[in-house]
């Protein structure tokens, strides 16, 4: 198996006025307007001269493929950014992750059938390693072709987008060098240890992401620096794999299923619908699933936009509260422009209700994520996200027990330990407005004391201990 020949043609095009751009050089707004740009490939059409068949047939080849820069999210190549040469992609192990069927107890406790997609094993441990393969493969590129000898790699972040831009940018080394603008205090424990071991510059503001956001944009677009949040529209492509992989594992027959994604800044939502899209355009997929994006009510921009009837929606940013889904606690979604771009052609598709967007609470966000991992997921908060966006479309006669719905773990479960730990022992602030449910806290229990193991001998000590053991759990003699 070779590398591809195909090179597109790539352009940025601005979705406020429609102004593009050359790719010789990072963008991030449009100068004209300020728009959001996405990036298409003006030879696209040039892809249909394949059959569906026959590209279904090489990304499925491709599966096995021990070509590194094949092995990730670049086995769909050409569907991505396909002006890259193999020299500079990279590959971390990002894409790839499993679809692990919810087991029976779980789908029979919530009368859906769900599937978890665990993005937290990417590299990183979250789904942000898709769009930095991608921006990162970019970003080499151009030191390449126009001789850059030092550029700095910046993000704005709540925790999973510096833990993996430190990552890629520690990796590529060289010219690149990393800084990661965090909010003082809202960052867990788990998540700023990331781009400290991985030697990037760390600073921290008062306030949110979004007024983190707000200092990255000036830097971005004042000085040379490359922006890796999801204004970068090469993140975006990289996002769009989610989509394939989803397709590719139902081996392209998306009929009956639903994709459920927290918003957040918006980018991975626009991703996966672009991703579908494109499948679609070629006739790799004949339907399009139906994609739920699920926001909290500390932080639902997005869905108050969709809850209003067509003709009277109007877009405002809301003023976030404390989430436990951290990532999506942004209450100005940089990539709303292309959620509502990306929308329009679903359903144009599709119809109404191809694409809908839920509200949950952070009780039910909890409430979720602790059901599903005690049923052996590892779903982070994100992951407990669409897990109560399920149970609210249930509730609302969205979905079926019939359909597939697909939810999206952004994250391992491992970066958001500490809201567990809040949970299990009822320590939320009250500004989460969360109280645990007693049958899903858990906590260890002492078996036997201290002063009862120094003084019993060690035999008794063992035989007391395993006693009480026997007593906790119910054991039947042999």
């Amino acid at each position: 198996m070779s590398f591809p020949t195909y090179r597109g043609s790539m352009q940025y095009v601005c979705l406020g006025c429609g102004a593009t751009y050359g790719i010789s050089e990072l963008h991030y707004t449009c100068p004209t307007c300020g728009g959001v740009f996405v990036l298409r490939d003006q030879n696209f059409d040039q892809l249909k001269k394949t059959t569906a068949q026959e590209w279904r047939n090489i990304f499925d080849a491709r599966a096995a493929s021990k070509i590194p820069a094949l092995r990730g999210i670049f086995r769909f190549y050409e569907l991505m950014a396909p002006v890259l040469e193999q020299e500079d992609i990279l590959y971390l192990g990002e894409g790839n992750t499993p679809l692990v069927d919810s087991p029976p107890a779980l789908r029979a406790e919530l009368g859906l059938k769900t599937v978890y997609k665990n993005d937290g094993q990417n590299p990183s441990a979250s789904f942000k390693d898709r769009g930095m393969a991608c921006a990162f493969s970019f970003l080499k590129s151009l030191i390449r072709t126009q001789g850059w000898t030092e550029v700095l790699a910046i993000c704005a972040s709540t925790g999973d987008t510096s833990a993996s831009a430190a990552l890629y940018a520690s990796y590529v080394g060289g010219a690149v060098k990393s800084a990661v603008i965090l909010p003082a205090g809202k960052v867990t424990p788990q998540q700023l240890a990331q781009p400290l071991g991985s030697g990037a510059v760390v600073l921290e503001v008062p306030g949110v992401f979004d007024d983190c956001m707000k200092v990255v944009e000036h830097l971005a677009d004042n000085y040379r620096v490359a922006l890796l949040n999801s204004k970068n529209a090469w993140r975006i492509l990289g996002q769009e794999s989610y989509a394939f992989e989803v397709a590719q594992w139902y081996d392209w027959d998306m009929r009956g299923a639903c994709v459920f994604v927290p918003i957040g800044n918006a980018g991975n939502i626009t991703a996966i619908m672009g991703g579908f899209l494109k499948l679609h355009a070629l006739g790799i997929i004949e339907t399009l699933p139906r994609v739920f994006g699920v926001q909290s009510h500390h932080a639902d921009p997005v869905f108050r936009y969709y809850a209003a009837e067509a003709g009277r929606r109007e877009y405002k940013p809301v003023e976030v509260t404390a989430s436990v889904a951290q990532a999506a606690m942004i209450g100005n979604p940089v990539s709303f422009p292309r959620v509502r771009h990306f929308a329009e052609q679903y359903e144009a598709i599709s119809g109404p209700g191809s694409f809908q967007v839920l509200q949950v609470t952070e009780q039910q966000i909890m409430d979720s994520m602790i059901q599903a991992n005690r049923h052996g997921h590892i779903a982070c908060t994100q992951g407990g996200e669409c897990l109560a966006g399920a149970k609210r479309a249930l509730e609302l006669g969205l979905v079926s027990a019939s359909e597939t719905l697909v939810l999206d773990a952004t994250a391992h479960h491992l970066k958001f330990i500490g809201f567990q730990e809040m949970y299990f022992t009822n320590s939320f602030p009250a500004e989460f407005g969360v109280t645990p449910r007693p049958e899903l806290a858990n906590r260890p229990e002492l078996i036997i004391t201290q002063a009862d193991k120094d003084r019993l001998p060690a035999k008794d000590y063992v035989v007391q201990a395993a006693g009480n053991v026997v007593a906790r759990l119910g054991l039947a003699k042999k």
